[in-house]
């Protein structure tokens, strides 16, 4: 089976995961947004305003009982479609143990749910 042209093979899962995020720049500067998706290596963010492609970043995530800092850096940026709202693709950079635990533990659970979901979903549509 052929792919379509905007498929993308990714060699980690992303899952999809809400958060807060704050990007901080070298020069100091905040940026608020929303994570919108999580992978052990990388993450996407949705902020107001856009952060070049290749800048490197301090990431601050937290989803309201866990809090994660680590170093990044922008590998795509998607504008909003005129609404607003920038996308950005960002990679993790070196991470110690603390900082892998963190999302592990966040993937660890993403997983768990994922799997729950997709058996409540086989589950309902036998019934059905």
């Amino acid at each position: 089976m052929t792919e379509g042209p905007y498929s993308t093979r990714r060699a980690n899962p992303r899952f999809a995961f809400f958060a807060n995020a704050e990007v901080t720049l070298r020069d100091g500067t905040s940026v608020l947004g929303q994570l919108d998706e999580l992978s052990s290596r990388g993450c996407y963010v949705d902020a107001l305003e856009p952060v070049p492609v290749r800048t490197k970043l301090r990431l601050r995530i937290s989803d309201g009982t866990s809090t994660c800092e680590l170093q990044g850096k922008v590998i795509y940026m998607h504008s909003g479609g005129g609404f607003g709202i920038f996308g950005m693709g960002v990679l993790f950079e070196e991470m110690d143990g603390e900082q892998r635990s963190a999302i592990e533990a966040w993937l660890r659970g993403l997983t768990a749910q994922a799997k729950k979901d997709m058996g409540d979903n086989t589950v309902s549509q036998i019934r059905g």
